[in-house]
């Protein structure tokens, strides 16, 4: 894909050569990968246009015509928005990467749940004058900190989504754990599900969903060790349930064989995420170093 800017509410880019080749409207299924349904919604509404005109879904460009795309109207929040200051560490037309504290909901899962990560985004966008959506990417368990991708507009969730799906965004965590693994590094391939003995948990079992972590030995401790995780898939509570699986679950994770005698939480970080941007093609790498409590773990390890 060119380069695609944002000028008010639209979207906006020059064909290539290899974008010239085919119609607009396979153009923007295939090649672009937006949601059939949105194409649909743009051709219908004229919301398409080349050099300035609405064209139909048949209709072939040229090398270096502008493409406009009616992409981002102003949307509600989709929920109340907080005054509360947070730690923006990328952030363009289309995308915003956040660093979500310990402690913290990332989204809301009741009803008087209204001081989530999702809130102070919606507080973020209002402060900025921002008309956009709150859609996270990915989640984080309440009690892991680190890096969230949120999408700014409907075309980039959906394209996200999909990198997400394809493993086309890499994660990279940082975890404390329980005694000393065997080996310096280490595939845990083993399917998670529900735990039918506790609402909240999960376990390794057969007929779970498929689940891939790679782990690589950053520290060895005396009785324990900080680990560096890579994620292939993104089930719920996957590193802590792999982890323990093979017999070190996370300091702080009680949930999974942990103890909390060291930390209050589980000692699990999203440090790095890494992609290709969806709209220019550059590559994005986003890094937030370790919190106060666990860089405070770290020393008293030592």
């Amino acid at each position: 894909m060119q380069v695609m800017k944002k000028e008010g509410e639209w979207l906006v880019a020059r064909l290539s050569a290899a974008d010239a080749a085919v119609p607009i409207g396979n153009l923007l299924r295939e090649g672009w990968k937006l949601p059939r349904k949105q194409v649909h919604l743009l051709f219908q509404h004229k919301e398409v246009l080349i050099d300035g005109q609405p064209v139909p879904q048949h209709f072939t460009g040229k090398e270096g015509q502008e493409i406009r795309l009616h992409m981002c109207k102003p949307e509600p929040f989709g929920m109340d928005p907080v005054d509360q200051p947070i730690d923006v560490l990328y952030e363009d037309d289309h995308l915003l990467i956040v660093e979500k504290e310990a402690g913290v909901l990332l989204h809301p899962t009741e009803p008087h749940h209204h001081l989530t990560l999702d809130h102070m985004v919606a507080g973020h966008f209002f402060r900025t004058g921002q008309q956009a959506k709150v859609r996270h990417v990915h989640r984080l368990d309440q009690d892991t900190s680190g890096v969230v991708l949120y999408a700014k507009h409907q075309w980039a969730s959906a394209i996200l989504d999909e990198m997400l799906r394809e493993r086309d965004i890499k994660r990279t965590y940082v975890a404390f754990v329980h005694g000393q693994l065997a080996k310096d590094s280490g595939k845990i391939n083993e399917a998670i599900g529900k735990d039918r003995n506790h609402a909240t948990r999960r376990r390794v079992t057969p007929n779970g969903d498929a689940a891939v972590t790679h782990y690589t030995v950053r520290q060895r401790y005396r009785n324990s060790t900080q680990v560096e995780c890579r994620l292939e898939t993104g089930r719920t509570h996957q590193i802590r349930v792999h982890l323990s699986h093979i017999g070190h679950p996370l300091l702080g994770d009680v949930l999974y064989g942990g103890k909390r005698d060291l930390i209050s939480r589980q000692a699990l970080h999203a440090e790095v995420l890494r992609f290709e941007h969806p709209f220019g093609g550059q590559s994005i790498e986003v890094r937030a170093s370790l919190p106060a409590d666990l860089l405070d773990l770290e020393k008293r390890l030592r």
